[in-house]
This record gives structure tokens, C-alpha cells and sequence, in this order.
């Protein structure tokens, strides 16, 4: 399983994504609350917007439904990253990034927040899949 983040998202869903994952990919990904709220809010109307939406909503979900210390934990992260130094600047990435830990599940992302928080905590950040390249 790995968990695409927003940034990801936004990616794929642009007229030439940087990647293109084959169907071994997209079987592993799973969401999460904080990232469907992200990309549906960002989804542009479109001939095949409703068909997304409803594809998307059918991945599977981890962290549902979030329990306060998954917030607390969110919270733990942006202090500890804030004691050592490094500014997260979404609130939102440091509860993905506690979901994904307590799931034990990778963060696929294009954003930095996740590779400073991957440097002090143990979450599993990736910013490369092996996937089929563009045709």
C-alpha cells in the first residue's frame, strides 16, 4: 500500500503528469480524510470530474474515522519539527503524515513538508515509484 499525497494527485490528474502508474500501482493506493478533502476541493469541473470523484472515493481509506490522538499526534510533529529547526507549513501535511505513521504506510509526495518531517520522525517518505512511463 502507499498513500499518493495531494500533491501527487494533482499530478496525475494534469494534461502531462510527470508519472504515469500502471495498474500493479493503482491497486496499492489508499487515501486518507485530509487528502480527499484536498483533492475534491481542488477539482476543476470537467467532462470527467463526477467519473474521478466516484473512483476516487472508492480507493481505500486509512485513519477513518480520525480519533483525537491522531490530532495530538499531528500536533507532536509540527513541535518536534519546530525544536529542531524545520517550519512544516501545513497543518493539514503533518495529519497525513501522522496517519500514514500510524498506518505504516509510505507518503508517494512532491512536497517538502513530508521530506522534513520524514527526517526526524519515522515516516516513510517516497518521491519515486517504478511506473510506466509516459506515452
Amino acid at each position: 500500500m502507499i498513500l499518493p499525497d495531494t500533491s501527487i494527485w494533482i499530478d496525475l490528474l494534469s494534461a502531462q503528469p510527470e508519472y504515469r502508474p500502471g495498474p500493479d500501482q493503482l491497486v496499492r493506493f489508499v487515501t486518507c480524510g485530509p487528502i480527499i478533502q484536498e483533492v475534491l476541493q481542488g477539482l476543476r469541473p470537467h467532462p470527467y470530474a463526477d467519473a474521478f470523484r466516484e473512483a476516487f472515493l472508492a480507493l481505500p481509506r486509512v485513519g477513518d474515522p480520525l480519533g483525537i490522538l491522531t490530532f495530538l499526534h499531528a500536533a507532536d510533529i509540527y513541535h518536534l519539527g519546530r525544536s529542531k529547526g524545520l517550519t512544516i507549513r501545513s497543518s493539514v501535511d503533518t495529519l497525513i503524515a501522522a496517519i500514514a505513521i500510524e498506518n505504516r504506510i509510505p507518503v508517494w509526495h512532491k512536497d517538502r513538508d513530508f521530506a522534513s518531517i520524514a527526517r526526524f520522525t519515522s515516516l516513510r517518505a517516497v518521491t519515486r515509484l517504478q511506473v510506466e512511463p509516459r506515452r
